[in-house]
């Protein structure tokens, strides 16, 4: 794990956002650089949403995760591109709402991340203190490799069910992506769940999207926006739950959550969860 931490900072770059940790510097977290804070400010300056969209995007994958927790019984979860953000209100991280929720003691969680600064961060402040959370280096474009790690294959139990929530498939270009929502589909056990997240356009008014898709090539370059035909394709096949694929404020609302709620649209990302059967 030394060696594995060691790498990620020689590569790490401060220059350059990173989607991960601009949702992190946009909800109010610590675990970003002046580049991603940066570009919050500009985005806020075109469109004054990112703030809120972003506190929407951690309130949709809280109630996911509680969702799964309580009412699916699902005690395992592998959360794949989340950059580990602090939660929206009180900053319990994902790990912490599912162990607050699952009415068992023993939630195990595996965050896959391929970002420098996360997971040190994640290795350094989260797994010394929890047992029962494991941070891996794993890139969703390396499917095999990422599904054949040690602790993914030994921390889980891959003969009980398990919530795969895939937070980054706007790192993934169409063909990549397809393949990705079929190959986790087919490795986890029967009775798993698979949970999307995915960013769009579609809700950006006519006049503003020219500004904010030159932003974004300029910045995130290789960054994958699909609209919500785009994205139900990704989950073509799939028995997915109520209310099925919809903006994130939109998924399960909760009275406490009020991000995005009177303009779902300004979210900016759609969610759904799959039950895989």
């Amino acid at each position: 794990m030394r060696q594995r931490a060691v790498r990620n900072l020689a590569r790490l770059g401060t220059a350059h956002a990173r989607i991960t940790r601009i949702l992190d510097a946009a909800a109010g977290g610590k675990n970003n650089f002046l580049a991603d804070r940066d570009l919050v400010r500009h985005f806020d300056q075109v469109t004054p949403v990112a703030t809120t969209a972003a506190r929407a995007v951690l309130e949709y994958l809280s109630r996911v995760i509680r969702h799964l927790a309580a009412v699916e019984g699902v005690d395992q979860f592998m959360i794949v591109g989340s950059g580990v953000p602090n939660g929206p209100s009180d900053g319990s991280r994902l790990h912490e709402v599912a162990r607050l929720t699952s009415p068992g003691p023993d939630v195990r969680v595996v965050y896959v991340e391929s970002d420098p600064m996360a997971l040190t961060l994640a290795q350094a402040t989260i797994e010394p203190f929890c047992d029962l959370v494991r941070v891996v280096d794993g890139d969703v474009r390396e499917m095999d490799e990422m599904l054949g790690d040690p602790v993914v294959q030994t921390f889980l139990d891959w003969d009980r069910p398990i919530a795969v929530l895939l937070l980054s498939a706007h790192s993934l270009d169409d063909e990549c992506a397809r393949t990705v929502v079929k190959r986790l589909r087919h490795a986890v056990p029967e009775g798993s769940f698979l949970g999307l997240l995915h960013i769009t356009f579609d809700g950006v008014p006519g006049e503003l999207a020219p500004a904010v898709r030159g932003m974004l090539a300029m910045t995130l370059p290789g960054l994958n926006v699909r609209t919500r035909a785009e994205v139900a394709d990704l989950l073509d096949g799939l028995d997915l739950l109520e209310p099925g694929l919809v903006w994130v404020p939109e998924w399960r609302p909760a009275d406490g959550d009020p991000a995005c709620a009177d303009a779902p649209a300004s979210s900016g990302n759609y969610g759904a969860v799959a039950r895989i059967p």
